[in-house]
């Protein structure tokens, strides 16, 4: 009677709370999970407080539909249409997705004739040839130590001055005495431009991987290749042309300048950049918003709405879509913070019985992600790179230490998932390889109740506190009725995870696992940089 009693008193009292307490929206489980310590002497049994089941109730409420539910739309979306909300909606046959699942596939799939000679070829081309190569990379990464991404890059840009531009983007928050003190490599820290997306024409490959030689051969990722899907290969475009307009242009000279008109990125007024800057991306996303729902309406509300044969006589041979494509952008330097909403979202409305696969290369995060996994209902499997396996091991100097840090990270982690006794529902794996590093990450969700997953998170975030705050992200969610791809998506997930250990209390006596008293004192103060 108590409990019962508590329980229908607790979402009153919780929702008050909330209104009070807006714009926080991983302190629902924090609550929850000290109210648990609170009541566990009580509850010693099922070591679990029926407190920490209205943890989602202070968790960002699900975006509001601005429509019902459409008769004349594809049943079964409405579960997730609310992302529509935030993003363009794309709405795809899965004929035209395709999942890879190793260094090798990528490696083939990039696999181009020589930017050079096709550049070169389009030169000698009869009539005038309308090719563009954009490149987009990050200033700190990109132009560190003597032989680097600009130097590989000036040739092509001094050969082909009207067709290629190389722009270089500069976080705003590296400035002033900052910039001068911090050492290369150690500035990248501040914040990167880290989205990984490849447009070739009207395909798009979205993935976490750079471009570098292990990304080819033994670095494991994940990839997704968009094969002719014109409108999501326009809307990257446009992304990359944007974040390219506030960046820093690189020339023939080896300098750079602004984009006339725009603010400098680190001498300028840093308030006005941003704002600049939030107000040429927004533009991309609420113009292709506006496209998309616009197609939507001819597609399903027109008066004049043509069956699959009328379309198919016209010309139009496009099969129905089956999946759906949002891109979900994450720039808090700028003040977007669209994939926040919705990875947050998402894991606060999975449900008892759903799954969630989670994977990240460094596994390091966010507090409010952390509250959610451990104050939601849905079963998690973490998959987290072994010290063996991750970027930095073997490295020099302080970098070395690195992998001992996410060691401690995921000991304090894993503890705090023994003291709420969820180790049935919250697990950790650990993925091993002989000779290969770990730089995986996103989600699949599996529904209550299925043996597939509905839909996956693919792109560059890794779920930590760089990602969130720091640098410049984009990945995309992918929902889907096809079975088929449903498979893919599972064959994907499987493979990672065959390759992986569970970790137990007995994984940190390991002596691989002993960390440092040194790295344990600095950790919490450096967390936040890596």
């Amino acid at each position: 009677m108590a409990v019962a009693a508590a329980a229908a008193a607790g979402p009153v009292f919780w929702r008050r709370l909330l209104g009070l307490l807006p714009g926080r929206p991983g302190l629902a489980a924090l609550l929850g999970r000290l109210s648990d310590r609170l009541g566990r002497n009580r509850d010693r049994q099922r070591r679990r407080s029926p407190w920490l089941l209205l943890a989602p109730l202070l968790s960002p409420a699900v975006p509001q539909v601005t429509s019902p539910p459409c008769c004349l739309c594809p049943e079964g979306v409405h579960r997730f249409q609310w992302i529509r909300n935030l993003v363009p909606e794309f709405g795809v046959s899965s004929s035209h997705v395709r999942v890879l699942s190793s260094p090798a596939e990528f490696f083939e799939l990039m696999k181009v004739d020589c930017l050079e000679s096709t550049l070169e070829k389009s030169l000698q081309a009869k009539f005038p040839s309308n090719l563009k190569v954009s490149i987009l990379l990050d200033f700190t990464r990109g132009s560190r130590g003597r032989k680097n991404s600009r130097t590989m890059l000036l040739p092509l840009l001094r050969r082909f001055p009207e067709q290629v531009r190389v722009s270089l983007f500069h976080t705003p928050h590296l400035r002033g005495l900052l910039r001068l003190l911090i050492p290369e490599r150690f500035n990248e820290t501040i914040g990167l431009q880290h989205i990984k997306v490849y447009l070739f024409d009207n395909s798009v490959i979205l993935s976490g991987a750079n471009l570098s030689d292990s990304y080819f051969t033994n670095r494991q990722d994940r990839y997704v290749f968009l094969q002719d899907c014109a409108e999501i290969a326009d809307f990257f475009t446009e992304l990359v042309d944007a974040v390219g307009d506030v960046s820093l242009q690189l020339q023939g000279d080896d300098t750079v300048q602004v984009v006339d008109g725009m603010v400098h990125p680190y001498k300028g007024d840093r308030a006005e950049y941003c704002k600049a800057a939030n107000k040429r991306v927004m533009d991309v996303i609420n113009s292709a918003r506006t496209r998309q729902q616009m197609l939507h309406a001819q597609t399903f509300h027109s008066n004049s709405l043509l069956t699959q044969e009328d379309a198919a006589a016209a010309g139009d041979r496009r099969p129905a879509p089956d999946t759906w494509i949002y891109p979900l952008i994450q720039m808090k330097p700028f003040e977007i913070h669209i994939d926040e909403i919705v990875t947050e979202t998402l894991l606060t409305e999975a449900e008892r019985g759903a799954k969630v696969y989670l994977t990240t290369g460094y596994f390091n995060l966010t507090q409010a992600y952390m509250d959610l996994v451990l104050g939601t209902r849905a079963e998690y499997q973490i998959l987290l790179a072994s010290p063996e396996v991750n970027g930095f091991f073997g490295a020099k100097g302080v970098a070395g230490a690195i992998p001992a840090a996410y060691v401690h990270i995921e000991r304090q982690f894993y503890s705090e998932v023994c003291s709420l006794g969820q180790q049935e529902r919250v697990q950790l794996q650990e993925y091993w390889r002989r000779g290969w590093t770990f730089h995986a990450k996103g989600l699949w969700l599996y529904l209550a109740g299925s043996s597939l997953p509905c839909l996956t998170l693919i792109g560059s975030p890794n779920f930590g506190y760089r990602s969130v705050h720091r640098d410049l992200e984009a990945q995309i969610a992918i929902v889907t009725e096809n079975q088929a791809l449903q498979q893919q998506l599972h064959q994907e997930q499987e493979q990672l995870y065959l390759r992986s250990g569970v970790v137990s209390s007995a994984t940190f006596e390991q002596p691989s696992r002993q960390v440092k008293l040194w790295v344990k004192m600095v950790t919490p103060l450096i967390k936040n940089f890596f």
